[in-house]
């Protein structure tokens, strides 16, 4: 059962072949790699879109149970090492990109929580949540998409405490600017509300992400079709002893959150990139992208900001690099 749930329910193998007896009856040939990018495109685009409005539609129910504020009263209650697990928990179950987390992180700033603890969810909320965990499961198995959430919540709750331990918040700017509060309002929902709060959630973070998954699935397709498997190996591969801080530099520019990053990852998979250089990639994309740390620089003061990005990029090529070894 559980074989046929991972392959045939997340995995969606029977659209894998599906979309092939559609295109074959074209005259498409599964040796084209034209055909091949345009198998990969429709497949892809299709599944993703299936996994993503269901599962941010559940994502989204179980948020309406944690706005800003709520978020904030159950952090005040914890400190320490328990306080940036908590935190990086909740960080699970909020917006799925950095920009969207980056308004909630000012917010608790703001409240004067501390210093690890905010930057624990800012670590985690992007990087890791149920959803992407479901996602992940779907493309490259139940082991891979459990490691990636594991070692994302590690890398928020250690990242957070070195912080805390550095006693960095005098480089925190004052923000006065308003910001939007999300899911301010849902805390007192009737399951009406609720139900109707994650429809129009959806329909609005779909609206959103959805041109970042089309360009993630075009260029997987592209790097799955059309580049040599050697190049790639060449500058990705296990031979290269830096293929793991290449791949998060890879990823800082790209701005997209974890749906847009699996088609790119899928890809490489497909290509034999080793799973800790995949990680790194997708850690990189969504929580250092460019469009994030310049809204970062308008509430942090750069000796703050720059630690910041040192902290985690050191923390996703450790983790690339232990993950290569061991798997």
């Amino acid at each position: 059962m559980f074989d046929f749930f991972m392959q045939e329910v997340l995995g969606m193998h029977w659209l894998s072949e599906l979309v092939w007896l559609v295109l074959m009856d074209m005259g498409a040939s599964q040796a084209s790699p034209v055909w091949g990018s345009v198998h990969f495109f429709i497949y892809d685009t299709i599944k993703i879109s299936i996994l993503l409005v269901s599962l941010i539609f559940f994502i989204s129910y179980i948020q309406s149970y944690f706005p800003p504020e709520r978020t904030k009263r159950i952090l005040t209650g914890f400190t320490g090492v328990k306080g940036a697990a908590i935190a990086a928990l909740l960080g699970t179950v909020t917006p799925f990109c950095s920009c969207s987390s980056i308004p909630i992180f000012i917010g608790f700033t703001r409240a004067g929580l501390p210093l690890g603890m905010t930057f624990a969810f800012l670590i985690s909320s992007p990087m890791v949540d149920v959803a992407s965990m479901l996602m992940l499961m779907s493309f490259f198995g139940s082991e891979f998409a459990v490691i990636y959430v594991v070692v994302g919540l590690l890398l928020a709750i250690g990242g957070g405490l070195l912080l805390n331990v550095m006693k960095m918040e005098k480089y925190i700017r004052r923000y006065d600017n308003p910001i939007r509060e999300f899911y301010s309002e849902s805390e007192y929902f009737n399951q009406r509300q609720r139900i109707g709060y994650a429809c129009n959630d959806t329909r609005i973070i779909v609206k959103n992400v959805f041109p970042y998954v089309l360009a993630g699935v075009a260029i997987g397709a592209f790097l799955h079709n059309w580049v040599p498997q050697d190049w790639i190996l060449a500058v990705l591969g296990e031979q290269n002893v830096f293929s793991v801080p290449l791949a998060a530099l890879i990823g800082i520019p790209i701005y997209a959150d974890i749906f847009g990053a699996i088609p790119i990852a899928e890809a490489l998979y497909l290509a034999s990139v080793p799973a800790g250089t995949i990680l790194a990639l997708m850690m990189a994309i969504t929580t250092l992208s460019l469009p994030s740390l310049i809204m970062l620089s308008k509430v942090l003061e750069r000796r703050l900001l720059f630690t910041f990005i040192g902290i985690v990029a050191a923390g996703i090529i450790l983790i690339g690099y232990l993950f290569n070894i061991l798997m």
